[in-house]
């Protein structure tokens, strides 16, 4: 009996889940729905909790080391406790709030190289806790972020990559404790001063925080340094604007103030 206990204890017999997703795509801010299936073993448990987590691949930056770890940034209970009888077939149905400053995994149907994202569904019987389904989850850009990001592109500049990265960015108010960095090949026009360009976006249900960081270029006699910029995009007013002569003129300004004339 102890035996047996023991085994049902590490899962053996137990119950089994799976979570489907009514759709895996969605947006920052917005909702994915779908169901838990938790079917019994061959013998009655406690479940003590179900709870859904979205997680993401994260860098991290440790005195002279760096190193990649898998991070749960948002938690939502899906069931309390409920008795689950041998065999029985119990669904759970949810609707999983995404946080608006989630990190985006999508631009026009191509996923975005480096990238990672899943909704993890977390099972408590007995002490135990298995968190063993993890489903796949397509995050594509909000309307201002497509606007932004097609502005680069018109402009000339290509992706490169994406990664999230630990830590907070200076002035910038945030709720998670990470930030996308998309980063992009510069513009022709822009290759003989620019290494790289980097774009981060915080979301809210108002507006959207937008960072610039410029890899600038060093030359014979000078170092190459960053150079920062950030601005707020108000939702109602971003197809008034346009964007790539926005940032066109942004990134000239910034490196003719540097000594990089075009």
């Amino acid at each position: 009996m102890v035996f047996k206990r023991m085994m049902q204890a590490m899962g053996v017999g137990g119950p089994s889940v799976e979570t489907v997703l009514t759709n895996p795509n969605c947006r920052p801010g917005g909702h994915l729905e779908g169901h838990v299936q938790v079917i019994g073993g061959d013998h009655a448990v406690d479940i003590e909790y179900v709870a859904l987590g979205l997680v993401t691949r994260v860098e991290v930056e440790s005195g002279d080391s760096e190193y990649d770890t898998t991070q749960e940034f948002f938690r939502q209970r899906a069931a309390n406790a409920f008795r689950l009888e041998a065999g029985q077939r119990y669904d759970i149905p949810f609707r999983f709030a995404v946080p608006w400053e989630t990190p985006v995994t999508e631009l026009y149907g191509r996923h975005l190289a480096g990238m990672t994202m899943g909704l993890r569904t977390e099972l408590e019987v007995a002490r135990a806790v298995d968190k063993g389904d993890l489903d796949a989850v397509a995050v594509h850009p909000l309307p201002a972020q497509e606007r932004l990001l097609e502005a680069l592109l018109r402009i000339g500049f290509r992706f490169s990559r994406a990664d999230v990265e630990r830590g907070h960015i200076y002035g910038v108010h945030q709720t998670l404790p990470f930030y996308q960095e998309i980063e992009f090949y510069p513009a022709p026009q822009y290759a003989h001063a620019i290494n790289q360009l980097e774009l981060t976006f915080i979301a809210t249900a108002q507006q959207l925080q937008v960072v610039l960081e410029i890899d600038k270029r060093g030359g014979v006699f000078t170092e190459g340094r960053d150079a920062f910029g950030r601005f707020t995009v108000d939702y109602n007013a971003v197809d008034r604007v346009d964007w790539a002569a926005e940032l066109d003129g942004w990134l000239r300004q910034s490196l003719q103030r540097r000594g990089l004339f075009f």
